[in-house]
Parts: structure tokens; sequence; C-alpha cells
């Protein structure tokens, strides 16, 4: 596939040149049931199991039948912990053991990551910036360069929204740009390596720091192996001479003797 070019910006909202980026990334087919399947997949594993109700058996009290068994003119009862008792038991309520974790295989992830982000860039929400890097800590320097890429035709709304606005990646986060975002209620900065596709889907403009390292780094989650050290092989067992069988020894027959 070949690779597609898009406009490159500076800190200051200025367009710096082009870029040119890889069509397996960037230019793929919207795919929304992979994309479905790895988001549902995603929340279910982040699920905590804490939900936990008690049955008739596990509530406190209920030991003594509440009335004999005939000749009161009510209903029998034999506990006071029944699920249709005030203060009893859940019938089939939540319990902490239930397991939601769902399997997703890698290169799912990573398909579903790369379909993302193409419908991001064909949406209009994707900047490229040449470099985002702050000499000193300081959340007006990270406002202001936002300010700027607002300045941007199509992105006019990205300071509108309060949260989940702006997912800011960058290649390796530093400490002054880390902590000058933080206090920034709807921007978020992540390393590349950490980007998922529930974050892209999450939020409405994405900001791409150095997108060509960033794609490097992307490319490699496809093109990754896991290279292990072969296993020395065992030393082949020498058999032992087969020993030889003695003949077997035939019985003589007892022959009865006639009276």
């Amino acid at each position: 596939m070949e690779n597609i070019s898009a406009k490159m910006h500076n800190i200051s909202g200025k367009e710096a040149g082009s870029v040119s980026l890889p069509s397996s990334i960037w230019n793929l087919p919207w795919n929304a049931d992979l994309v479905h399947q790895v988001v549902t997949g995603m929340q279910s594993n982040a699920r905590a199991s804490t939900a936990n109700a008690k049955g008739r058996g596990e509530v406190s009290g209920g030991g003594k039948k509440p009335w004999r068994q005939k000749g009161t003119g009510r209903a029998r009862h034999g506990s006071n912990r029944s699920p249709i008792w005030i203060g009893g038991g859940t019938t089939h309520g939540p319990l902490s053991e239930k397991n939601y974790d769902k399997k997703i295989n890698k290169k799912m992830k990573a398909k579903a990551l790369y379909v993302a982000l193409s419908q991001k860039l064909r949406d209009n929400q994707v900047i490229f910036v040449d470099t985002l890097s702050f000499d000193s800590i300081k959340t007006k320097t990270a406002q202001n360069a936002l300010d700027s890429f607002a300045k941007i035709a199509g992105f006019e709304t990205l300071n509108t929204k309060k949260h989940n606005n702006i997912f800011v990646v960058v290649p390796g986060k530093t400490e002054a740009v880390a902590k000058s975002f933080r206090n920034i209620s709807h921007a978020t900065l992540e390393d590349v390596r950490n980007l998922n596709p529930m974050d892209v889907m999450n939020y409405r403009y994405i900001i791409v720091a150095n997108p060509e390292e960033a794609s490097a780094t992307l490319a490699g989650r496809m093109n990754k192996t896991v290279t292990s050290a072969p296993k020395a092989a065992k030393p082949a067992k020498e058999k032992a001479p087969a020993k030889a069988k003695a003949p077997k020894k035939v019985a003589a027959k007892k022959t009865a003797k006639k009276a």
C-alpha cells in the first residue's frame, strides 16, 4: 500500500509542510464489528467484579421456624430469611466470583487501533505536530499550544468540551510536558506505546506529536514477533542391550499310574 500525505503543523498552529504516513495505519476502511468487539472486550476486562448479594443461606438469622406448621391459619414458613420475606436473602443476585474477562487477540487489537485512527483522520479529527516540547513545567504554555491548534481550520471546537475532548500522543513523555497538561481537564497526554482503540474512540480530537516516529512505533505492534532462545536438545538416552531370554522350561506331565 502506498503512503498518504497529511498536513504538518508546528506548536504555534501554523502549517509546517507535510508528512508521509503509512496507509496500513492511517488509511484503512472502517470496520465497525472489529472495533466494537475489541472496545467492548477492553471494557469487560476493566470491569471489577465487586457486586455481591447474599442468598438465604448467607444472611444472618432465620434459624428458627417462625410458627408451627399447622393450626395457625397462616401460610407455612420454615425461615424468616426466605427471599419472599423482608430482610431475607436475594434470589439470583450478582456474585463477586463472576469473571467478566474476555480474550482479545493482539493482532485484532492492533488492527482495531489502526481502523479507529484511519476513521479519525478521514473525519478531520487528527492534528499532526512536528514536535511538542516545553522548557519548563507550565500549564499556561500547554494551554497556549491548544489555543493555537484551535485556530486551525476545522478544529475550532478544540477547547469547547469540558471532558474527553483532546488526546495528545507523544513518542516519549517528559516531565515538563506531562505536568504541563496535567491540570487541563479536557486534555489527556499519553505515550504512543499505550495508545489503544478505547482511547481513540472516547476522545473527539487526537494530537500526534512527531508522527513519523509515532507511526513507526504503532507499526511495530503488528509486526512484533516473540522471539525466544531455542531450547537445547535433550541428549538421547542410550538403550540398554536387550537381555537374552532364557528358554522356557517345559514341565513334564505326570501320568497317573493305573491301578
